[in-house]
């Protein structure tokens, strides 16, 4: 789909570690190079023409967003570095002052590590309670098994909504349903769902996302979170520095600017910013819905073809993005990247940040396959006849 706007989508080259970051349409590189080329300058800081360009295209970026994810404001929009920093802002910003010693909060063995890691140092900081979701035969979350280990202590929810490795949707509005009958918070690591998938943070009721430019499309360096102004506008800056102050005096006397800019320290990555626009713009030139369809097609196809191969153990068949992990059998998984690698088929090996699945999954590493509108059913059976012919893999990689 679309491959002649990928440069990257080259002939030898099959790429199936879209999880990780997504290839860069023409339209993306190009609204950076002409940033760079035409009219480079800072953002909210000059008073000629084209600063004042500048201050357009960002700002219209947060529009764009706004629209794209359905949120009720502009001003619940921040630009950040990444999904990391955006769940690092909530939890270390917002977080850190809402909570007290013993609330609990619930995550998953399945989140990745920006998901899990700042709420471990927040329990150790200041002694709430990190407690697991247990998950499904297959994985997944259930509304069931959130409210098993809910209590009156749960204050907060955080899961992603397609977790990066078993690549399971949530059933996050019926999550939030609950938690809010219950007064609970709840926060949505969004990095693998919104390139993907239809986000509506109105519909699903949803109080903080965090997400990514460079998995759907866009520059690396770029994040957004997104928040109900509500909570914003009590949340303490993560950042303090030029451009979200009003003033300060000598005296220590300050005052900050109002939600969004107060979030936003310093110069951000202004080309990445302007990059994301262009690339919102052309996932809705194609349709979200319709970029899913065709994921989906492939991922069933996947499957099937994986069947054909003896030695092959898929460990997340029922799930329903275009996430796949499997392992050749007695085979290393970074041997097994390795040996597609030398016929220019790439796929992720490792653990994929989310080291606690094993306790879950019987194994600590996998080989991961992740789908995007590019990939093509040839590229499948490609690899397909690379996977069969795979009893001379230390042959070709020793």
């Amino acid at each position: 789909m679309n491959r002649e706007d990928f440069l990257m989508c080259k002939d030898a080259l099959i790429y199936l570690d879209n999880g990780a970051t997504t290839f860069k349409p023409k339209q993306v590189i190009n609204k950076v190079v002409d940033y760079y080329t035409k009219y480079t300058a800072n953002c909210h800081r000059g008073d000629y023409d084209i600063s004042q360009k500048v201050d357009f295209e960002y700002e219209s970026t947060r529009e764009v967003v706004r629209k794209f994810i359905n949120a009720d404001s502009r001003e619940e929009i921040i630009f950040t570095s990444g999904t990391t920093e955006s769940l690092n802002m909530i939890i270390f910003s917002f977080m850190r002052h809402y909570l007290k010693k013993g609330d609990e909060v619930l995550i998953t063995k399945a989140e990745h590590a920006s998901n899990v890691l700042p709420w471990f140092e927040l329990e150790k900081e200041m002694g709430i309670v990190v407690k697991f979701i247990p998950l499904t035969r297959d994985y997944k979350v259930t509304l069931d098994n959130v409210k098993a280990v809910t209590t009156n202590k749960t204050k907060v929810i955080s899961l992603a909504y397609i977790t990066n490795v078993i690549g399971d949707v949530r059933p996050i509005k019926e999550i939030s349903e609950f938690a809010h009958q219950n007064n609970i918070l709840l926060c949505v690591d969004g990095a693998q769902s919104v390139p993907h998938m239809k986000t509506d943070v109105l519909r699903d009721d949803i109080d903080f996302l965090a997400f990514s430019a460079h998995k759907m499309l866009g520059p690396t360096g770029v994040g957004i979170l997104y928040a109900k102004k509500k909570f914003l506008e009590v949340m303490p800056p993560f950042k303090y520095g030029g451009g979200m102050n009003i003033k300060f005096e000598s005296t220590k006397e300050l005052e900050y600017k109002e939600v969004p800019l107060r979030f936003e320290a310093g110069t951000q990555n202004i080309a990445g910013v302007l990059g994301l626009k262009a690339a919102i713009e052309y996932i809705e030139s194609i349709g979200i819905e319709k970029i899913r369809e065709h994921e989906i097609k492939l991922r069933e196809y996947l499957i099937k073809r994986l069947k054909e191969v003896s030695n092959v153990t898929v460990y997340n068949e029922a799930s329903e993005s275009g996430i796949v992990i499997f392992n050749l059998d007695k085979i290393f998984a970074e041997d097994t990247a390795n040996y597609l690698n030398h016929y220019h088929i790439c796929v992720r090996a490792g653990n994929h940040c989310t080291k606690m699945i094993k306790d879950d999954l019987g194994v600590k590493n996998t080989c991961r396959i992740s789908l995007y509108l590019y990939n093509t059913f040839e590229e499948i059976d490609k690899l397909i006849d690379v996977l069969k012919n795979s009893k001379n893999i230390y042959d070709i990689i020793l």
